[in-house]
């Protein structure tokens, strides 16, 4: 038979989902691996999507999504996060995950770099590999705060870097890069004409300053300097409004690319179905006190997750963002977190995502998702194994 593609073969497998199909074959296992939101799904997002269902709104729609959606991203971009697009600029995708390989598809060709954070989201290095392009991780260490280095990053420059990936908040750390970091990975950016990526998936989970959107620092900035427009902004309805199953996310780009746009949008998924758009719609027009909600639900996890850790001296990162929580278990995985992650649910019930799974310095963390009940988040916790324990 004939083979695959040359380059296939060298796209990574995602660690989390490995825990996850072990997990899912078990009985009584405590899952806090996967970043699903616990929180149930608003009611009126729920009756948007059923009345789209009742009324035959199931056709084929343009490829950038539906007008009134498009519309209401713009007003909410322009509201809260300081964007001023036009609809244009807008595109509706099947999640975030579909709206990062889009930007990625549209900004690298084979042989080109792309330079992707570490520890960092694992579609990031599998959409480049899938493209037959080279992720070339930049390291975000405990030592300078899970900040990016401007030094190292010039180092890693070559003349086939085409693209910057920034995270913030960050999945999984839960770092959130500061107004100062943001500024200079733009400067940087414009001395390397560099494209950059800039996913924003956990902008509505914060804790302390609020979320900065690149775009609209970028817009600051271009007021003074006149440079043209070099970010691609990804979000997602996912995380934000506990709609991860109903896959719609949203990708804003520089202006002037709707052409080229709707001919990827048209070979990749044609568009998103209608019924999840009018989900959208509705979550994103509609009252927000559940958001809210869930924000607080989350950093309370965090705060009795912090103290059952602390009490059993398991060192961790406190995040700014997201809701997770990166936890250092060097002390028991003996060098292959990975391994010891994919024994976790079979030995103790309860399933980690390994932290090499999201690059090579992750290894001897694990990511835990606070998006859980605190009595199966505090349970899990009490399986892991502390420092000095067999």
């Amino acid at each position: 038979m004939p083979s695959i593609a040359a380059h296939i073969p060298s796209v990574p497998g995602s660690g989390i989902r490995r825990i996850y199909e072990i997990a899912a074959e078990l009985d009584g296992v405590i899952s806090l691996g996967v970043g699903e939101p616990d929180v149930p799904i608003a009611p009126h997002i729920t009756a948007a999507a059923t009345a789209a269902w009742e009324r035959d709104d199931t056709n084929y729609n343009p490829n950038g999504g539906i007008l009134p959606l498009r519309r209401a991203i713009v007003d909410k971009l322009a509201a809260e996060n300081g964007i001023a697009a036009e609809v244009e600029q807008v595109w509706v995708t099947m999640g975030a995950t579909q709206a990062v390989h889009l930007a990625m598809q549209l900004l690298l060709g084979a042989g080109d770099e792309v330079l992707i954070p570490d520890p960092g989201y694992t579609i990031f290095a599998m959409n480049a590999r899938m493209l037959d392009a080279h992720p070339v991780p930049y390291s975000l260490t405990p030592e300078r705060g899970f900040l990016p280095s401007i030094d190292e990053l010039e180092a890693l420059i070559t003349p086939r870097t085409r693209l910057l990936i920034v995270n913030s908040p960050s999945n999984p750390l839960g770092a959130v890069f500061p107004r100062e970091v943001l500024v200079e990975l733009l400067a940087f950016a414009r001395r390397h004409d560099l494209w950059i990526l800039s996913d924003e998936v956990y902008e509505r989970f914060v804790w302390g300053e609020p979320h900065l959107s690149l775009a609209a620092l970028e817009a600051e900035a271009s007021d003074s300097t006149g440079g043209a427009p070099r970010v691609f902004s990804v979000f997602s309805f996912s995380k934000t409004y506990a709609m991860t199953g109903i896959r719609v996310g949203y990708l804003v780009t520089p202006p002037g690319l709707a052409p080229t746009m709707r001919s990827m949008q048209e070979a990749s998924i044609s568009c998103v179905s209608m019924p999840n758009q009018y989900a959208a719609l509705a979550a994103i027009q509609g009252e927000q006190s559940h958001v809210a909600v869930a924000a607080t639900h989350y950093r309370a996890n965090y705060a009795a997750a912090a103290e059952a850790l602390t009490a059993r001296g398991i060192h961790y990162l406190e995040p700014s963002g997201a809701f997770y929580l990166w936890v250092d278990v060097s002390h028991a995985s003996n060098g292959d977190v990975a391994a010891w992650s994919e024994h976790l649910p079979l030995r103790e019930r309860v399933a980690v995502a390994p932290g090499s799974a999201f690059g090579r310095l992750g290894e001897g963390w694990i990511r835990l998702c606070l998006a859980a009940t605190e009595s199966d988040l505090l349970a899990g916790i009490a399986r892991l194994p502390g420092p000095g324990s067999d």
